[in-house]
């Protein structure tokens, strides 16, 4: 209770840190921002890898893999406010905070829920917060999802929660690929 009490206090801060920064980019440009990778074919997966998210941490907290491996990902929420798993470089990472940052402002990330109505709306310029990229999962707690995902060329990347303050908080993690 204590730990949780903290990394909400933490990323209500960070929240505050970070509320003036604006959105840059669409969600559904993450995956061709670099080279990281992309999206798997079932038939093609190697093994499974199990993710636990928890009010601000990912189980496990590093990953291995090798390049060209196909892994399949499935991700449980097993914290109390909505998560995030996302795979990308820590460049990439910093620019979808300030889209998730957007989330929030305009209500459709509201802690422990997500209106998936709004995300189809248009915030401007044909932009929507549909979160749908091939590479990232958004879920509320309690829900499920999964990721097929083709690793490139060895890389420094990145799981991450983006929602605003979790990244912060401690809630990313490396991904070794050899």
């Amino acid at each position: 209770m204590k730990k949780t009490l903290l990394s909400v206090t933490a990323g209500l801060l960070a929240l505050l840190v970070v509320s003036g920064v604006k959105a840059s980019v669409g969600h559904d440009q993450h995956a061709a921002a670099a080279p990281i990778g992309q999206p798997g074919k079932a038939s093609e997966v190697t093994r499974t890898i199990a993710i636990s998210m928890h009010d601000n941490y990912f189980e496990p907290e590093s990953l291995s893999v090798s390049d060209g491996e196909t892994v399949r990902f499935e991700i449980t929420n097993q914290g109390a406010l909505v998560h995030e798993f996302n795979i990308g470089t820590a460049e990439m990472h910093e620019r979808h905070q300030a889209e998730m940052l957007m989330m929030v402002q305009h209500g459709v990330l509201k802690g422990d829920k997500l209106d998936r109505s709004m995300m189809e709306m248009d915030m401007g310029n044909g932009q929507t917060m549909k979160h749908d990229d091939p590479n990232s999962v958004l879920l509320e707690p309690g829900e499920q999802s999964e990721i097929i995902w083709t690793f490139a060329k060895a890389a420094d990347l990145q799981f991450a929660c983006n929602v605003p303050g979790h990244y912060q908080a401690g809630m990313q993690g490396e991904i070794s690929v050899q």
